[in-house]
């Protein structure tokens, strides 16, 4: 209730007013020794999310919380770590991906939250991004540097690895096909371990790397070839 009423409070609707909405409707559909155990609630959620809306301009933690992970591993630790005579040891930065975490929370993932033949924006809020800071080669095509919107069309089976030109976008809603730069199809693997949180990270692999994608029982790897 408090962030349902801080999320009203937010959108402009004047908190007493609301207040006084909630008390009236309570009163249509619960008998008065229940009114007043909701009244009670009501008038502490009140006071409760008016104190926080006075104390701070910044909203709660997203249930989806933003993470990125980089190619080589650990990147930003290595670069710190290595003393300056070392620097040149160090692998360039080739890729950073930028992605939100949803949770499993006792969901059935695929086939149900994220639907099999639907472009998925491969996490959650906005699309997940891939930036790489070299040329580098996927799905045998020639991929400059810069930056990409990664989605993925989701089957039981495999998933199709997109990478779009238009970056900077909420969700899937407005993915246009004639952006895309590169389709990749890529096998399903049964994950281990159940994954909680949905996670991207890379993995050196021969000459190149992979960038693995796992949420619940399942995981993907998409092969990024070094030019």
């Amino acid at each position: 209730m408090f962030y349902f009423l801080w999320h009203l409070q937010t959108k402009g609707d004047n908190l007493l007013s609301i207040f006084l909405r909630l008390i009236k409707t309570t009163q249509k559909i619960l008998p008065m020794r229940r009114v007043i155990k909701t009244f009670a609630l009501v008038v502490s959620t009140f006071f409760a999310i008016s104190l926080y809306a006075q104390n701070s301009r910044f909203t709660p933690l997203d249930k989806s919380p933003m993470d990125q992970s980089y190619y080589p591993v650990n990147y930003p630790i290595l670069k710190i770590q290595l003393p300056p005579d070392k620097a040149s040891t160090l692998e360039p930065l080739v890729a950073r991906v930028i992605y939100s975490r949803p949770q499993k929370n006792g969901r059935t993932v695929f086939g149900e939250l994220v639907e099999y033949g639907q472009v998925w924006r491969m996490g959650a809020n906005e699309a997940t991004e891939i930036d790489f800071y070299k040329d580098v080669k996927i799905g045998g095509k020639k991929i400059k540097k810069g930056r990409y919107t990664a989605y993925a069309l989701v089957n039981q089976d495999k998933w199709t690895i997109i990478l779009n030109s238009d970056t900077d976008t909420w969700g899937a809603f407005k993915y246009d096909e004639k952006k895309d730069v590169v389709r990749v199809d890529v096998p399903v693997q049964k994950n281990t371990e159940q994954v909680e949180a949905m996670t991207i990270q890379f993995e050196k692999d021969g000459a190149g790397f992979n960038m693995v994608v796992a949420w619940d029982e399942i995981l993907v790897k998409l092969p990024i070839s070094l030019l």
